[in-house]
């Protein structure tokens, strides 16, 4: 039985973590989402080879920068368990981990960034359902229907 490609969008701060990063690097481990439902997207839904937008988030033109696939099956993330780190969770165990990542792989970058304010201008085009642009809508990962992701990656 084959299983249907699904495509993501994620958010990273650049001054954190890039696209320029992720292309330096190869794969890296999603850590420190701290979401239920961002965290429910990684361990439940996302499978490797899915499509991943990367998106820059929290900087002067946010937007989608880049292209990732995920890379690695769903785990443990380790920050939870490490005191020093800002994503320590005190009630999360080895034995019961409360928070999850998946790996993601680069594949490329955009030959332009997507800004948001673009990919405003195409909501009606976009849907309703397209919780990047829903209001209140906040999470650091996204589903993105094959359509969406193929109607924004013509925007390149």
């Amino acid at each position: 039985m084959t299983t249907r490609k699904r495509y993501w969008l994620m958010k990273s701060e650049p001054n954190d973590f890039s696209i320029d990063d992720l292309e330096r690097v190869g794969t890296e481990p999603w850590t420190g989402v701290r979401n239920y439902q961002a965290r429910n997207f990684m361990r439940d839904s996302m499978q490797v080879g899915d499509g991943v937008l990367f998106y820059h988030s929290n900087t002067e033109v946010p937007g989608i920068y880049g292209i990732a696939e995920v890379a690695g099956a769903p785990h443990p993330d380790p920050t939870q368990f490490k005191k020093k780190s800002k994503y320590f969770d005190a009630k999360a165990s080895h034995e019961e981990p409360r928070w999850f990542l998946i790996d993601v792989g680069f594949v490329r970058k955009l030959e332009r960034p997507i800004p948001l304010e673009e990919i405003r201008s195409h909501a009606d085009r976009l849907g309703e359902d397209f919780a990047l642009i829903r209001k209140g809508s906040r999470l650091s990962v996204l589903p993105v229907t094959a359509a969406q992701w193929k109607y924004l990656l013509a925007l390149e």
